[in-house]
């Protein structure tokens, strides 16, 4: 059984915290909450009681030999630097999402774990989903056939008083962007598990509704992906009141739409089925005979979000340590949603932007050849 510290404790934190605590019978087995973490340990005193645990000081928590493994919950820009630390203690390593803010950060932490031989996985909960499970399955059986199109929504809305709640919030160096940084690099870390990476972007951004804020509140991006399917990007927090975010995925055999971590649409071509010629004009949606595979538990945190994906993360990472592999979500995952959100930024500022060190389906090279290079400009 892993002992586990959690660094941060915000509202992630306490939520991860939480989850520990539930004496979930998928986490008692594997894991239990040690001790979370501050800059000073008064500063984690009110969330270590309500946990029924030890507060401590981010080095007093590294220093406890019975730590095995942490989950760095702090503010975006933190992150490869505190999974340094902790990689140096001799920690296995959980990052809340993005691994960090830049592909340079990303890289340095992916190395760090490499050179300790210590398991670093990202949070990326959503990869947990039925819904996207069942998209990966079908898509990895070739039952969309060749994939044509992706489209990535994430209308939400933040509030100025959202914006305003931390320093950190909202600034390049600790926040690393807006809308897409913070909120959808989910959705393309989704994305791109079901259709590869994402090889080049062309972008705009702006800050529409805010104020006092350094990124942007919306962002609308084309992008190309390794498979040479085509894809449309809109993630922006001033849609007010907010609607639900979602991802779908086409193909010349097959379509599959998941939206608010829900399977929304799904259709693949049986054999002998011919389309009309003028296609099916909403027909034909097959969702409703996976009711029953997709079934989860819907328990949600105070704070609304569902325990069952994180949940499954976190046994996954467990499972992880314990057996020697890599996480389902690892540090190089991480890095290569850092990487698609940052040329998709380059781009907004320079143009269309090739991402670095990927290959489109026809094996035309991006970036040096056998090396990572920053994304660059065409």
């Amino acid at each position: 059984m892993l002992g586990i510290g959690i660094i941060g404790c915000g509202s992630i934190g306490g939520f991860l915290g939480r989850l520990l605590s539930r004496r979930d019978p998928e986490l008692a087995a594997r894991a239990r909450l040690v001790g979370v973490a501050a800059r000073d340990a008064a500063s984690a005193g009110p969330l270590a009681a309500e946990l029924g645990c030890a507060p401590h000081s981010t080095a007093g928590l590294l220093a406890r030999a019975d730590v095995d493994a942490v989950v760095v919950c702090t503010p975006s820009g933190t992150h490869a630097g505190i999974g340094e630390a902790a990689l140096e203690a001799g920690k296995h390593v959980l990052v809340e999402k993005p691994v960090d803010v830049s592909p340079e950060a990303a890289e340095r932490l992916v190395t760090a774990a490499r050179r300790k031989g210590a398991v670093l996985g990202v949070v990326s909960q959503h990869r947990f989903d039925p819904a996207v499970r069942l998209a990966r399955s079908a898509i990895e059986a070739g039952e969309l056939g060749r994939l044509t199109s992706v489209m990535i929504d994430v209308p939400w809305w933040r509030s100025q008083s959202y914006y305003s709640s931390g320093t950190w919030r909202g600034t390049w160096d600790l926040d690393g962007g807006g809308a897409l940084m913070n909120q959808a690099v989910h959705a393309v870390d989704v994305a791109q598990w079901l259709a590869g990476p994402v090889v080049e972007a062309s972008a705009f951004t702006g800050l529409m509704a805010h104020r006092d804020i350094e990124v942007e509140d919306t962002v609308a991006a084309s992008l190309r992906f390794a498979s040479g399917a085509l894809g449309t990007l809109l993630a922006t927090t001033a849609a007010y009141p907010g609607r639900t975010a979602g991802i779908a995925v086409n193909g010349d055999r097959g379509s599959v739409v998941v939206d608010d971590d829900e399977l929304a649409w799904f259709h693949t071509a049986r054999e002998g089925d011919r389309a009309r010629d003028y296609g099916a004009f909403g027909d034909g949606d097959r969702s409703a005979e996976y009711a029953a595979e997709l079934e989860r538990d819907r328990t949600r945190d105070r704070n609304g979000l569902l325990y069952q994906p994180h949940r499954d993360q976190l046994a996954d990472f467990c499972d992880a340590v314990r057996e020697g592999r890599r996480p389902l979500v690892d540090g190089e995952d991480g890095r290569r949603a850092v990487d698609a959100v940052a040329a998709v930024y380059a781009s907004a500022r320079t143009g269309t932007v090739r991402c670095p060190g990927a290959q489109t389906h026809d094996g035309r090279a991006y970036g040096r050849d056998g090396e990572r290079g920053k994304a660059e400009a065409i």
